[in-house]
């Protein structure tokens, strides 16, 4: 029986964003194909490293008293190191501790990265921690054995790092949402069509605060929908609602997946502020609700949405759009048309776990102690 080690996430099923999620996919997807897929789960808390099975996925948790950055490097390392007796090849998701995958080098096991984005360029970073990305980019590169870009751009950023043959590029999936519950409306006083949804982290690169000031700029009729957590201790979380006109909504961070999708399905549009990273989650999530998107103007989103999508830049340029946007129906309804098209050609889970279990079947070795 063939075996995948995955590291890097917090652990499945899925609670805490993108990569958990594709690795639950991937993990039903293998064991489905009689694969033995071991995942490493992070939990909260000190005690032993023990075992447990998920839907005949061999979870292995270990518990780490540090919390936020420190415990997840901690984490990763403990993984790291416990991995070592594994045999198979491993699939490591994302590159922020990647000096730690010099051991699976140095003990010959065969290690795939998903290199994600380009962490360093984000502004939420200091200079230490971006510092320690860029770094950790470059190890990620010399350590891996083929890495995996999730988007064209990262693979030519990639390319200026390694070898372009060094490099798969499979994008992320989505789910197709062809119905939701529009009773979860209600408990937002919301109705069908009569607003757009934003669903991202509160968060500069994310064009929060240009989108709700270029909404708010003028009466809409219309609801703007913030989805996140917004702090008080926050600067910029105040100044994203300091900026609100009383026709935008916060209801906090929503995880129920049913409500989510009935806001993301009977939205006039989904906004997606995201000016860099590679194929969003959110983005492909929102083309498999068949959403008229309105998107930051960015070659990241561009490559995901294509003619599913119209862009903006800024908080001018996103209250023109939304006003030539918001009454028209016929554009609305072309761009829906569009949108579920792109989805349909290029993010549906099957296709993507395909070429998965494709590269590691091609770097797969046994034995290997």
């Amino acid at each position: 029986m063939r075996q995948l080690v995955i590291l890097g996430i917090r652990g499945v099923p899925a609670g805490h964003g993108g990569f958990e999620t594709f690795a639950e996919y991937l993990c039903k997807y293998l064991v489905e194909r009689n694969w033995k897929v071991v995942v490493y789960c992070q939990e909260d808390g000190g005690g032993p490293v023990y075992d447990s099975e998920w839907l005949g996925v061999k979870r292995i948790h270990i518990p780490v008293r540090q919390s936020g950055a420190l415990g997840t490097v901690i984490f990763d390392f403990r993984s790291i190191v416990h991995s070592l007796r594994s045999n198979g090849v491993f699939l490591t998701l994302g590159y922020n501790t990647a000096l730690f995958n010099l051991l699976h080098r140095l003990f010959g096991k065969t290690n795939i990265i998903n290199m994600d984005g380009i962490e360093w360029k984000r502004q939420k970073w200091g200079a230490i921690a971006k510092a320690w990305f860029w770094l950790n980019e470059r190890f990620g590169c010399w350590f891996g054995d083929q890495l995996v870009a999730d988007h064209p751009r990262i693979e030519d950023h990639l390319a200026t790092r390694v070898s372009r043959r060094k490099i798969t590029m499979i994008p992320y999936g989505g789910l197709h949402v062809e119905a939701a519950d529009q009773s979860k409306l209600a408990a937002l006083d919301l109705e069908a069509g009569g607003y757009s949804v934003v669903i991202a982290r509160a968060e500069p690169e994310n064009s929060l605060l240009e989108i709700v000031q270029g909404f708010s700029s003028r009466p809409r009729g219309h609801k703007l929908v913030v989805l996140g957590n917004y702090s008080g201790d926050n600067a910029y979380h105040r100044a994203v609602k300091a900026a609100a006109s009383g026709e935008v909504i916060f209801p906090g961070a929503i995880y129920d997946i049913d409500v989510v999708s009935a806001l993301r399905f009977y939205a006039r549009f989904y906004i997606h502020g995201h000016q860099v990273g590679g194929t969003n989650p959110s983005l492909v999530e929102a083309l498999g609700a068949g959403n008229a998107v309105l998107a930051h103007d960015n070659p990241f989103n561009r490559w995901v949405a294509s003619d599913g999508a119209e862009y903006f830049s800024g908080a001018d340029g996103f209250s023109r759009l939304l006003e030539k946007l918001l009454k028209n129906d016929q554009k609305v309804a072309q761009i829906k048309r569009n949108s579920a098209s792109q989805f349909n050609a290029r993010f549906q889970w099957d296709s993507i776990l395909e070429q998965y279990e494709k590269l590691l079947l091609e770097h797969y070795t046994e034995g290997k102690a």
